[in-house]
């Protein structure tokens, strides 16, 4: 029985560190460095199972009204600038590096939920500490990283004010919309924005000239970061349910965690074989 109560959570951080790498990869090696378009391909056909899940009813969504659509419209516009200064980041960031830029995002939201309602929370000594800490280490970070592209960091504060302004106004908006809900006006708004940009950026352009354009791998990596993506919120929304926030942001915190050990222990392979090639050579010119 304790084991399927973490059934949830453990599917949330493998989704999670997969669709991640996913993106990592087709960013990275295959350089697909045109955010307009990938971000754009993710939330369309996010947007596209959403809306067939919630047909066949899959997933809970009820009808969205106008109004409702308007009044999340700001917190659309945040997830656009989520999404891309967060690909930008990525494309040029070691994982353990974009994530550790990217859990400053919570001290972002502290910040403004204490400026805008100081009287209703208290400002607790603990919670104020390990604010410092993270943002301490965000600010560290460039300082051990030997390859500094000042680009990256750039986008990658970007990526976490957005999306720690897109968690206060999530957070203090009453909304009767639910998550799945959001997250439709959030894929819909990003198409819509992400296809309007596209030609502006030169993404159009320079994708129409990607070496890899019809490469099967390179059609593999996209189909998978979508569907993972689309996996990641069902994921969210069923752990959002089954535990408090402060248990769902445990799991958050493992998932990040995982990548650390990944690099770490091919830190270690690397070293193990340079250090017995390293013996090697010694032995034969000894010999």
């Amino acid at each position: 029985m304790q084991c399927r109560r973490h059934i949830p959570g453990f599917a949330f951080s493998l989704v999670f560190v997969l669709s991640y790498f996913t993106n990592k990869f087709v960013l990275s090696v295959l350089k697909f460095t045109y955010p307009t378009l990938f971000q754009g391909w993710q939330t369309f056909i996010g947007a596209v199972l959403l809306l067939l899940s919630g047909k066949l009813g899959w997933v809970e969504m009820s009808f969205i009204t106008r109004s409702s659509a308007v009044s999340w419209l700001p917190a659309s516009l945040l997830f656009v600038g989520n999404i891309y200064a967060g690909s930008r980041a990525l494309s040029r960031l070691d994982i353990p590096f974009f994530f550790t830029l990217q859990n400053s995002s919570h001290v972002v939201t502290y910040f403004i939920t204490t400026a805008l309602h100081r009287e209703k929370h208290k400002t607790h000594q603990l919670k104020t500490i390990s604010m410092g800490l993270m943002l301490l280490s965000a600010v560290n970070l460039p300082l051990w990283d030997p390859q500094v592209d000042r680009s990256a960091y750039l986008w990658a504060v970007c990526h976490l004010l957005c999306a720690g302004a897109y968690k206060a106004f999530e957070f203090h908006k009453s909304s009767n919309l639910s998550d799945c809900e959001q997250y439709c006006i959030n894929c819909l708004f990003s198409v819509l924005v992400l296809a309007l940009a596209a030609h502006p950026t030169g993404d159009l352009t320079g994708a129409l000239e990607f070496p890899s354009l019809y490469s099967g791998v390179f059609h593999c990596g996209c189909g998978a970061s979508a569907l993972l993506g689309f996996l990641l919120l069902l994921v969210t929304v069923k752990l959002k349910r089954g535990l408090s926030s402060e248990h769902v942001g445990i799991w958050i915190f493992i998932s990040k965690v995982a990548p650390f050990s990944f690099r770490l222990s091919s830190f270690l392979r690397t070293t193990a074989t340079c250090a017995k090639a390293g013996c090697l050579e010694e032995k034969e010119v000894t010999l």
